[in-house]
C-alpha cells in the first residue's frame, strides 16, 4: 500500500487526502513542458529532415510534463518516480548530445561523460544532505553546475552554443530559487511558488533545445 500513499510535498497541496486536483496550479502549469516539447519537435523537423537526437529530446521533455502532471495530481511514490526519471533522462541525453556535437567527443566518451552526472549528483546530495539545499534540490544544483560549466568551456572556445547554455543556467537558477522557496512562502502566498518553477523550466528547456538546434547540428566525420 505504500506505493499508493499521497505525498504532501508542496505548499499548494494541504494534507494527504487523495484529491486529483489537490494541486491545480502545479498540475496545469505542466503545459509549459508540452509547449517546450512541441517547439523542440518543430526544431527537430527542419529542412525536410528530422534530427533523431532532437526528436528524442523533445519526447523526453514531453515525458517530463506527463510525469510531473501525474505527480502533482496523483501524488503517489510511483508518480514521483516517473517525474524524476523523466528529468534524469533529459539531463543525460541532452548533455550526451552536447558532448558529442559541441565538444566533439566520440559516442562512447560522450555517453560516459553524461553518465558521470549520476554519481556526481549523488555525491553532491550527500554533501548537501544536512543543509537547506539538500534533498531533491541537490540534483538540480548539479544540473545547474553542469550547464554553467559547459557554457564556460564552450565559451572559452568561442562556441556559439555557450550563450544559450549560459542563458539557460541563469533562468534555471531563478527557477530553482522559486522551487526552494515554495513551502517557505506558504504563509504569505498559499498557492506557493512551485507552479512558477514549471513555467520557467519550460522556458529553460525551450532555450536549451533552441541553442542545440541552431549550434549543435548532427555530428559528421567524428571518431
Amino acid at each position: 500500500m505504500g506505493g499508493d500513499r499521497v505525498i504532501d510535498g508542496y505548499c499548494e497541496r494541504v494534507g494527504t487526502a487523495p484529491e486529483f486536483w489537490g494541486e491545480p496550479l502545479n498540475a496545469a502549469t505542466n503545459l509549459a513542458f508540452v509547449a517546450a516539447a512541441a517547439w523542440g519537435l518543430a526544431l527537430a523537423r527542419r529542412g525536410g529532415r528530422t534530427d533523431p537526437a532532437g526528436a528524442a529530446l523533445a519526447a523526453s521533455v514531453l515525458a517530463i510534463g506527463i510525469g510531473s502532471f501525474l505527480f502533482h495530481t496523483l501524488a503517489t511514490p510511483w508518480a514521483a518516480a516517473a517525474d524524476v526519471i523523466a528529468i534524469q533522462v533529459f539531463i543525460l541525453l541532452y548533455f550526451a548530445v552536447v558532448l558529442r556535437r559541441a565538444h566533439g567527443l566520440s559516442r562512447p566518451w560522450a555517453a560516459a561523460g553524461a553518465l558521470a552526472f549520476v554519481p556526481a549528483a549523488a555525491l553532491l546530495g550527500r554533501l548537501l544532505r544536512d543543509t537547506w539545499l539538500g534533498g531533491a534540490n541537490a540534483g538540480y544544483i548539479a544540473a545547474l553546475a553542469l550547464m554553467a560549466g559547459n557554457a564556460a568551456v564552450l565559451g572559452a572556445r568561442g562556441h556559439r552554443l555557450a550563450g544559450w547554455l549560459l542563458a539557460g543556467a541563469g533562468l534555471f537558477a531563478a527557477s530553482l530559487a522559486l522551487r526552494i522557496l515554495d513551502e517557505r512562502a506558504c504563509a504569505a502566498f498559499p498557492w506557493g511558488t512551485h507552479f512558477a518553477w514549471h513555467i520557467l523550466n519550460g522556458a529553460v528547456l525551450a532555450l536549451l533545445l533552441t541553442g542545440l538546434a541552431r549550434h549543435g547540428g548532427p555530428a559528421r566525420n567524428r571518431g
